[in-house]
């Protein structure tokens, strides 16, 4: 299965570290999730870089942590997953990536539905 190349605009060095993480399934609900992300920095999600050219996270449903990396895909979007094409419905859409914060969700609808709309905001 052939791979997507990395985006250009985006390295993986931007998502390693300490992150506070909440989600949201309304818009309307952003603004406090984004605090709650925030307050979640007391026990950050910690995104390592991984072997290969990934970060080490988890993936919907699974506790165990596997290296994902950034994918370039149609439209200018960014993806983070498996050596798959991008939008693979194990990956992650990248929204946003900001300094201080990531807004991602899962490609996979009834994964998005259960989860929602991640904030990732930098700790520290």
């Amino acid at each position: 299965m052939a791979s997507a190349p990395a985006p250009a605009h985006i390295s993986r060095d931007a998502l390693i570290g300490r992150w506070g993480v909440a989600s949201f399934h309304a818009e309307k609900d952003r603004k406090r999730t984004e605090a709650e992300a925030r307050a979640q920095c007391r026990q950050p999600y910690v995104i390592a870089r991984g072997n290969g050219e990934g970060v080490m996270m988890h993936v919907a449903d699974d506790p165990k942590l596997y290296e994902l990396r950034l994918k370039a895909g149609a439209g200018g979007k960014t993806y983070l997953g498996f050596e798959a094409p991008a939008g693979d419905p194990q990956d992650r859409e990248l929204l946003s990536v900001k300094p201080k914060e990531i807004v991602a969700r899962f490609v996979d609808p009834d994964a998005h539905a259960r989860y929602g709309t991640f904030i990732y905001s930098r700790c520290g």
